[in-house]
């Protein structure tokens, strides 16, 4: 099975009530962290209104992460296309690219938030065609061509990029929610998708034919898309124990739900749960559930059976949110990288086999241990001092195994030392 990436999606979501600064900082070490414990890309959004998701530039954010991390892939989560000109979103992504040396990928989006299409006078009924229309001008600036057009929303005249993308082929994705059109979008341009609508009862059940969308549209269009560029988002929260991440996740999962989902965004179907318990309960264990609050091997289930109902994906990337306080949310993503990601990869099974082997022949061993003694029989004063070693193992490891025979406070018959 080709290995999975692993990422991190901040919105963000943050709890309205915390000093905006330390937000910003507190996300900044995020990355930083999720960098050094290998984690493969790091996503964040553009969003102008409902008081939880204060990152208005991504690219701003990117810039400032690209600083203090040196290895994961920065991608904006998304950059809604139809509130700006082309032409400034292809500088700024190619400004970002060479600053961060090369670590960009391009996510795009129509706007996630009808507020924020309110708050720019944009009707929702020309979001997603203003999407389209601006990823084909972006992909043509970066190859180098020099274009004159004219929309019914901006004007290009003679507009040629000064400097192309640091990267021979940057990397493309769009948005996808529960509707076709993301995946038909990702075909049609040939590009990478990342499924936001995941992290719902109705997107999950929609995974097994979404990808049939993108492979139909890249048909139609002579385009070509492959299933590690598909990225597909989860909500989960992980510590040493289910009951430990019940208690951490719980109050911050009920004020995200009861404050955000349903009072803010009032996502149909929403309703407020009556306390934490039942939070907990109908997100993460009720029939239809879709997050996981629980341990290293309840994400490593989920994600198999994820990859088996979607029939397969790139990237799994992880919804950063604060239900559970900063500690215990860093502690969490140091979890997933310690003991999920190298289980579902598959790291560990050589180290296992090679246990097993060793279990399981002991008769070379032995041998060996029979030419050892061997050679100390041969020589008085070696066998003498094997006479009164503890172990006639002569392993190294044998060195750190206590005397079981040994009283506290003395040796074996009880002697003071």
């Amino acid at each position: 099975m080709p290995r999975l990436n692993f990422g991190a999606f901040l919105a963000p979501h943050h709890p309205i009530g915390e000093h905006p600064m330390l937000q910003f900082r507190r996300d900044l070490d995020l990355v930083e962290q999720l960098d050094k414990l290998g984690y493969d890309e790091f996503w964040c959004g553009e969003h102008h209104s409902t008081g939880w998701e204060m990152i208005a530039s991504p690219e701003m954010f990117l810039a400032a992460a690209g600083e203090r991390t040196k290895r994961i892939k920065l991608a904006t989560g998304v950059v809604s296309l139809p509130y700006h000109h082309p032409f400034n979103v292809a500088q700024r992504i190619v400004q970002l690219d060479y600053m961060t040396g090369g670590r960009v990928i391009f996510g795009s989006g129509p706007g996630a938030l009808a507020s924020d299409a309110h708050t720019l006078a944009i009707d929702p009924m020309l979001l997603r065609d203003r999407q389209d229309e601006a990823i084909g001008i972006i992909r043509r600036l970066f190859r180098g061509e020099r274009l004159t057009v004219k929309s019914d929303w901006f004007t290009l005249q003679d507009a040629a990029l000064q400097l192309l993308p640091l990267q021979e082929d940057m990397p493309f994705a769009a948005a996808s929610q529960i509707s076709p059109s993301g995946m038909t979008l990702a075909g049609k341009h040939g590009i990478g998708v990342i499924s936001v609508g995941s992290l719902s009862e109705e997107g999950l059940n929609a995974l097994p034919t979404q990808w049939g969308f993108a492979e139909a549209a890249a048909a139609k269009h002579g385009q070509v898309v492959d299933r590690k560029n598909w990225r597909v988002l989860m909500s989960w929260h992980i510590a040493e124990t289910r009951e430990r991440a019940r208690a951490e996740a719980r109050d911050g999962l009920l004020k995200h739900h009861n404050e955000y989902i349903t009072e803010t965004l009032q996502r149909p179907g929403a309703r407020h749960f009556k306390n934490a318990d039942e939070a907990v309960e109908k997100t993460a264990f009720a029939p239809g559930a879709v997050a996981t609050i629980g341990t290293p091997d309840d994400l490593v289930a989920r994600i198999k059976s994820l990859l088996e109902i979607s029939g397969g994906f790139g990237t799994v990337v992880g919804f950063v949110h604060d239900w559970a306080n900063p500690e215990n949310t860093r502690r969490s993503w140091d979890m997933v990288a310690r003991y999920v990601v190298p289980e579902i990869n598959g790291y560990l099974t050589r180290l296992r086999e090679s246990r097993e082997f060793v279990v399981h022949h002991r008769e070379y061993f032995n041998r060996a241990r029979q030419a050892v003694m061997a050679k100390i029989t041969e020589n008085e004063a070696a066998a003498a001092a094997l006479a009164v070693t503890k172990s006639p193992l002569l392993a190294a490891a044998a060195g750190s195994v206590p005397d079981l025979e040994q009283r506290p406070d003395g040796d074996a018959n009880g002697r003071g030392r």
